[in-house]
Parts: C-alpha cells; structure tokens; sequence
C-alpha cells in the first residue's frame, strides 16, 4: 500500500502534468500534437491525429470534472484544437474516417470528449464548425469495415454523438454492433476481444469501460433499451478477478498486446467508481487505480518532460506495435479517468481499502481465460498459470504469440519479445526441440479445466505441438503466425499451483522419430546484470531482488538461457530450463519470488495413476486428482 494516498489535488496536478506536456507539442493551428520520436508505422499524419485524441480525452475528464470552471486555458485549446481539425482547409487538419482506419478509432475518444464537455466546447462552435465536425464522423455510418473486435464501441460511440446533434446515424449500425459485444460475453464478467481466445487488458478498459461511458452519453438511455444493468452486473463480477490481478507495487499483469497503455489499466477501477457497482467499494476501486498509476510515475512513466514513451516504465520501443506513433501510448490516460469525478463526489472521502495481493496470499480459478491466479502478499507479486488464453482458436495452427500463449505470466516478469521469441518459445513454454534448436508451438490448445481444490490451482491443457516455418509478416502484436507446420507429437501439461511454487507435470505422446530433447523454461527475470547458476537438474536466475527457479523430478539437465534485449524490464534477461528425454513422462517445479518470500523449489510428488500427492515447500500436502483429457 502506498504510504500516502494522493488526494484529489495530487490527481489533478498529474494529469495536468502530462497535459501540459502535451500542449507543448501541439502544431501552430493546434488540430494535431507531435509528441518526439520516430514516426510510426501510419505516418506523421495519423501520429498527430493520436496525439491530439487522445491527450483530448483526459482534456475531457478534466473540464468536465471542474464542470467548466477554473479551465478557461484548456477549454480554449479543445476548441482551438477540434476547429482546426475538422476544417479541411487547416494544415494540420485530421485524417478523415474513411481516409484511414485508424481514425475510426480516434473519432470515438473526439466524439465521447465533445460530449462530455457538450456546454463548454460544442456549444460554444459556429455553425459552419459543427457542420464540419459532423461532416467528419459522418463516414464511419454505414461502415462494416470495422473489426468485430472491441472496434465496434468506437461506431457505437460515434453514432451516438451524431444522433444528438441532428447528425447521420443508424439505428442498424448501432444494434449489430451491440449485438457482436454481446457475442463476445464469456463467464463471471469476462469478455473475448473478438471470436478469438483474447483476453487482455482490452476487457477492462475497453469492454467494460465503453458501455459504462456510453451509457451516460446523451441519448445513449433511449439506444440502450434497458441493458445498461446487465453491463454493470458483468463490470461488478469481473472487478472481483481485476482487483485479484493487480501487484502489491501497483504493476498490471504484463500480458497481452497494446502494454505501451501502460496506467490505462486502472481505467476500470474508476469505471467501476462511476457505475456505482454494487460489491467493491469506491475506497478500494479507487486504492487499486493509484497503486497501478503511481507504479508508472514512480518508475519514470511519464519522464522528466511529461512525455510518455513508447515502453513500459522507460522507453522500449519493441514492446509497441509496428504501427504505434509517439501518441499511441496516450490511450494510458483512461486511467486518470477518476478526474472526471467532481469535488463533492464521495469517492475522494471514502477510506481507502487494501486489494487481496496486500491483505494475505490469493488463489483463485478464472474459468475463462484458463487461468489459475495466485498472489503472495509476501512479496507482492502476483502469478497467471495459463492454459486457456492463446489469442487464437481450438485447433489453430500457429506460432506461440508471447504476448498470450505462454504458460505463466506475472505482474513482477514480462514476456521475452524479441524476435526470437516470437518464432522460438523459451521462458514459460514446454516444448520438444529437434535437432536444429527448433522449438515447437502450443496455440490451439485445448483447456481441460482450471479450478481450485483444497488450496491448490489446478489448470490443464493438451495440443498438438508443431514445427512451424512462419510465413512472411509485417506485424508482430496479436496473434502468432501461420506457416507451413510439421507435426511433432501431443503434449499435455498439468500445472497444479501453491503460492509462488507451481508443480508442472508434463506428458508426451506420439512423438516424431526427429524430436531430440523435451525442453521447460521457467520464468524470465531481466536486469542490467541478472545472475544465473545452474547445476544438476536445478537452475535459478536473478534480479533485482526476483529469482526464478527451476528444478526437475525426473532427471534432465538445467542450465539458464541469457537473451539481451529481449525484455522491457532489463537490457538483460535469463530464463532457467530443463531439458529431458522427449518421450514419457516429466516433473519440473518452478517458482518465482521476490525480496521477503521464502519458497523454493523443493517439492515431492507421487503419482498413482491421475491422483497427485504433493508435498510442497511450506509443508503443506496435498491429494489432487488431475482432470481427463
């Protein structure tokens, strides 16, 4: 827990902060803000577009919590600002929806601002600039380029503004586009971003940020036909599994696509403030969004100009997606959304409450994702054992995205995200390996259940694992890639999970005559100078304070693998593994702890037949019976 809670005052001066920042480098006309850095990968155009949008929505959250008094200087700005963008004359003018696709996605933030702030910018505008606004959102009406992703909010938000401003909307476009959310509900409040196995930090601050947001836009009730309850009922049950992944530092799980957001993580914990949710209060929602915000600004997010680069707490250019600009990383501001909550609102006097990582060690089963989450208040850190989540289909063949596919991933580690991880699975994978060093991929694997059962996490999963040749690609941010693919033999992994010690039980069937070796790496740890040591079937790296180690049951050699550049964590990142004989049976025990936690990687464990007794580090015993394939 952080030692003082900010006050309002203290959320205000760092929005501010990075306001200022932001207007610093805003073009002569204002439509457009060039943040330093290398263009990205849609150009100088569609970078100014980002820049201006999306510092425009904290713009938004700040006028209208100050419902438009003692703002005068950034009021001008917006308006300054949206009339030169919208003037198709105006050098720095915004690239139009139907121009590039990426404005569709930053017409919504436009749109939701220009509503939330409708008495003190919109209203203010002649004529001939909200002709030409409307004129601008007018393009995605009728648009069925969107991705069936979260993109549809950005149409639904956009119709809506339009619809209340005497605007071109459709009443069709706005249900198929709620309906397509609707499809992507899941169990206990989670949501798939799109068809695919996708679940991130999308879900919260966008799945469930979007509807809450929109349902307080103007007309948005009458378009809403009652289901604004059933959204907030979702909200409420994913917050109790959000609130269980946030690390006792304030750090998000370092998982999934667009982590260049950074703090727009702690956006549902405010969203939850706003729809009044009925199970979490307003002190703890509020406790968890300035702990993950306060992580950043204490790590250098944003830097010593204001300015948010394109990395997690530094800047690593490698952890954005090949098309992000140096405005891209501004979507983070949704998690100063609790700045648009006025001075009298009671979330600023209610007492603060602890999340579940700092009053006593977690476990708990999210059903679906697939993932076992288990939190030790010790050293704060907080763990995903993974066996659902992949960010592509049941029987897909594809490479392993490291951003989703592996097997554990933590609020205290990162993925590695090289390029070599993206083609050759190393830290949180089990993979068989031939000849050459090629390691096989576990997308499309099938979930065979995750649960808790007497204080020990159970996940379980079973693929086909391939050698894949991937086939050329530009882009390297969601799912992995397809390629000619060549079968190696069906593995199943039972993890069974107590604190920071998981049991990993790894079986193999039908192997290839050219598998050589069955390969376990465990956590990665990254630093300046991490250390690593290794003898036997046992191997730990670490750093700053982080050791993981690993340890096999059934014989092998353990070594550590060293990556440089490779994580956004450190210039240097170590991995211990395990290599085993590829057929049969295998027993690795891996852990991961902080300063102040005392596990390791001793372990017993017996088998009879699908029942596993375990005793494990603490002491502690266990009798699990492992689900059937």
């Amino acid at each position: 827990m952080v030692a003082e809670e900010w006050s309002r005052a203290d959320w205000l001066a760092h929005a501010d902060t990075l306001l200022d920042a932001a207007r610093r480098h805003a073009s002569p006309g204002g439509g457009r803000i060039h943040f330093p850095g290398a263009e990205g990968g849609y150009g100088h155009d569609i970078d100014g577009l980002e820049g201006f949008a999306r510092t425009l929505l904290l713009a938004g959250f700040r006028i209208a919590g100050e419902r438009g008094v003692g703002v005068d200087d950034l009021i001008s700005f917006v308006r300054r600002g949206v009339a030169a963008g919208v003037d198709p004359g105006a050098p720095d003018r915004w690239v139009r929806p139907d121009e590039h696709g990426q404005a569709k996605v930053e017409a919504a933030s436009i749109a939701l601002v220009l509503d939330l702030t409708r008495p003190w910018v919109w209203d203010a505008f002649d004529a001939v600039t909200q002709q030409r606004a409307i004129d601008w959102f007018a393009p995605v009406v009728g648009d069925d380029a969107y991705p069936r992703t979260n993109w549809v909010w950005f149409r639904i938000v956009v119709e809506t503004f339009l619809r209340s401003v005497g605007g071109p909307w459709s009443a069709a476009d706005i249900e198929a586009d709620l309906a397509c959310h609707d499809s992507f509900v899941r169990e206990d409040g989670w949501l798939s971003d799109g068809e695919e196995r996708s679940y991130d930090h999308y879900v919260g601050w966008a799945l469930h940020v979007y509807p809450v947001l929109w349902s307080r836009m103007s007309g948005a009730a009458e378009l809403a036909g009652g289901r604004t309850a059933g959204d907030v009922a979702r909200l409420d049950r994913f917050l109790d599994d959000a609130l269980a992944l946030v690390g006792g530092d304030g750090s998000p799980l370092i998982q999934g696509r667009s982590l260049i957001y950074r703090f727009a993580a702690a956006a549902v914990f405010w969203v939850g403030v706003i729809a009044e949710v009925p199970s979490h209060s307003a002190g703890r929602l509020r406790h968890a969004a300035e702990l993950i915000v306060r992580h950043f600004a204490d790590r250098g997010a944003p830097d010593t100009e204001g300015v948010l680069t394109m990395g997690w707490h530094g800047e690593w250019r490698t952890l954005a997606q090949s098309y992000s600009g140096p405005g891209s990383p501004y979507w983070a501001v949704k998690g100063l959304l609790g700045v648009l909550l006025p001075a009298d609102h009671p979330v600023w006097t209610t007492p603060t409450e602890p999340l579940p990582v700092e009053t006593g060690d977690s476990l708990r089963a999210v059903a679906s994702p697939g993932w076992i989450v288990s939190g030790t208040a010790a050293d704060g850190i907080v763990r995903v054992i993974n066996h659902g989540t992949d960010h592509s289909g049941l029987g897909v063949v594809s490479t392993d995205s490291p951003l989703y596919a592996r097997i554990g991933y933590s609020t205290a580690t990162a993925p590695l995200l090289d390029a070599t991880a993206w083609l050759e699975p190393l830290e949180q994978s089990v993979t068989l390996t031939d000849a050459d060093g090629r390691s096989t991929h576990r997308s499309g694997m099938r979930l065979l259940g995750a649960r808790v059962d007497g204080g020990i996490g159970v996940a379980s999963a079973t693929w086909d694992a391939q050698w894949i040749a991937p086939a050329p690609t530009a882009h390297a941010h969601g799912s992995g890639f397809t390629g000619e693919a060549r079968p190696a033999g069906r593995i199943r992994v039972d993890s069974l999970v107590r604190g920071g010690v998981e049991v990993r039980i790894v079986r193999t069937d039908g192997v290839a005559a050219d598998a050589v070796q069955l390969r376990v790496g465990g956590w990665a740890v990254a630093g300046g100078r991490p250390v690593s040591r290794g003898s036997g079937a046992v191997a730990e790296a670490s750093a700053h304070g982080l050791t993981s180690g690993i340890r096999s049951l059934t014989g092998g050699a353990a070594d550590a693998v060293r990556r440089q550049d490779a994580s956004p964590l450190g210039a240097s990142a170590v991995v211990p593994v395990v290599e085993l004989e590829p057929r049969g049976e295998a027993i690795v025990v891996l852990d991961l702890r902080g300063a102040g936690a005392s596990v390791r990687t001793e372990a017993v464990v017996e088998r009879d037949g699908d029942t596993v007794s375990i005793t494990w580090p603490d002491g502690h015993r266990s009798r699990t019976r492992l689900p059937s394939a």
